[in-house]
C-alpha cells in the first residue's frame, strides 16, 4: 500500500500498522513506546532542573511539504522549540500530531517523520506522545503537523516582551526574511528560481550561552510569522516603549531584496524560522552581540536600533537616506501557508 488511506485513520489493524512501521520506528523514545493515552513526567526530576516549566503548542500547514533548507517535518520541531527556547526553557518533549489527507503518499510521510526525528535527536528532545486522524481527500492538503513542546526554565530568568525599557538595544540574530522567501521560491506556480534557502533551525544553542551570561537580556522572540516588524510591534506595545530600526544596520540577503522589490514585498514583514530579535539592556548588548556571532547561527548576528520614550508601542525605520517612516502591519497575511 503506498498511499495513506482512510483506514490508516480508523483505529484498526490499519493504523496499528502505521503507527509501528512509521511514527515508533522514527521516535522510538520511552514512553512513546509504551503506547498509553499520555506521556508521564516525574515531577521531582523535572523540578530539580529549573524553576518554572513551560508549556507551548503549535501548528505547521507550509505549502509545498518541501523548499530549500527545510521540511515541514523539520519545521515543526524546530518551531516549537523555538518557542520554548525564546521564553528561555531548555526544550525537553514534544509531542506530534498529525493530520494526513486520503492520497498521501506513504513514502512522503515516512520522509517528513524521518525528518523529525532527526530535528529531535539534534535538539536532545524526545517526542513522547501524540495522534494521528486522516481525512478524506480535499479536506486537507497533504499533511498538517501540530506540535506541543515542555521544557524547564532556570530559577531565577524572567523573560518578557512587556520589559523593555527606553535606551535598551535590539538585536536579531541573523539574516531578514529568508524563510518566507526561500518558500516563495519553492512555489512553481511564481516562475522563481534562486539558491536561497529558508533559515529553519532550532534556536537554542544560539541563545543559551548569552542567557547565561547576559542578565540584561530583557526579551526575545523569534520573528515567524509578520516577521521582525510583527514582533517589535508587540514588544513595543506590551512595553509601552517606541523602537526604532536603522535600515543600513538590518542584515538582509541580496536575494531577499531583489524578490521583495520584484513582489512589492516588505522584508521586515517575511517570515523567519531560525531568526530571532531580542532587546537588551545598553551595557550587555556588545556582549550579548559577540555571543550569539560565536556560534554558526548567529555569524551575521547586528545591532539594529534601540528602544525609545517616544511614540510608545510605535515601530519606526531610520531610512539610508536619513528619514523616518513608520512601519505599519498589514491587515493579514503578505504570503498564505508559509509555517
Amino acid at each position: 500500500m503506498a498511499e495513506v488511506t482512510l483506514a490508516h485513520g480508523a483505529g484498526g489493524g490499519a493504523m496499528q500498522e502505521l503507527i509501528e512501521e512509521c511514527f515508533l520506528k522514527a521516535f522510538g523514545d520511552l514512553p512513546l513506546e509504551e503506547k498509553e493515552d499520555q506521556a508521564r513526567f516525574n515531577l521531582a526530576e523535572l523540578g530539580a532542573q529549573g524553576g518554572e516549566l513551560a508549556f507551548t503548542t503549535d501548528s505547521f500547514v507550509v505549502s509545498p511539504l518541501r523548499f530549500p533548507g527545510g521540511d515541514i517535518g523539520k519545521l515543526a520541531v524546530c518551531g516549537t522549540l523555538n518557542d520554548l527556547a525564546v521564553g528561555g526553557a531548555r526544550p525537553l518533549y514534544l509531542s506530534a500530531a498529525f493530520i494526513l489527507e486520503e492520497g498521501l503518499a506513504l513514502e512522503e510521510l515516512h520522509a517528513q517523520v524521518a525528518s523529525m526525528a532527526q530535528a529531535a535527536r539534534e535538539a536532545g528532545v524526545s517526542i513522547v506522545t501524540g495522534d494521528t486522524k486522516v481525512v478524506e481527500r480535499g479536506q486537507a492538503d497533504k499533511l498538517f503537523i501540530t506540535t506541543t513542546g515542555i521544557g524547564v526554565i532556570p530559577k531565577g530568568l524572567a523573560l518578557s516582551i512587556a520589559s523593555a525599557r527606553p535606551g535598551d538595544k535590539v538585536l536579531v540574530t541573523g539574516p531578514i526574511g529568508d524563510h518566507g522567501a526561500a518558500v516563495m521560491l519553492a512555489r512553481e506556480e511564481l516562475g522563481l528560481a534562486g539558491d536561497l534557502e529558508s533559515d529553519c533551525a532550532n534556536l537554542y544553542p544560539l541563545l543559551a550561552p548569552v542567557l547565561a551570561q547576559c542578565p540584561g537580556v530583557r526579551a526575545i522572540r523569534d520573528a515567524t510569522r509578520g516577521g521582525l516588524a510583527a514582533v517589535l510591534t508587540e514588544m513595543a506595545a506590551a512595553s509601552q516603549v517606541g523602537i526604532a530600526l536603522e535600515e543600513s544596520a538590518l542584515p538582509v540577503r541580496s536575494q531577499v531584496k531583489a524578490l521583495c522589490e520584484l513582489l512589492g514585498l516588505e522584508p521586515l514583514l517575511l517570515a523567519n524560522e531560525g531568526m530571532a530579535a531580542l532587546v537588551v539592556a545598553p551595557e550587555q548588548a556588545e556582549l550579548a552581540l559577540a555571543l550569539l556571532r560565536e556560534h554558526p547561527l548567529g555569524r551575521q548576528a547586528a545591532l539594529v536600533g534601540g528602544v525609545r520614550a517616544e511614540m510608545p508601542g510605535r515601530l519606526w525605520l531610520g531610512t539610508a537616506y536619513g528619514g523616518q517612516r513608520l512601519l505599519e502591519l498589514p491587515y493579514g497575511l503578505q504570503l498564505p501557508r508559509i509555517c
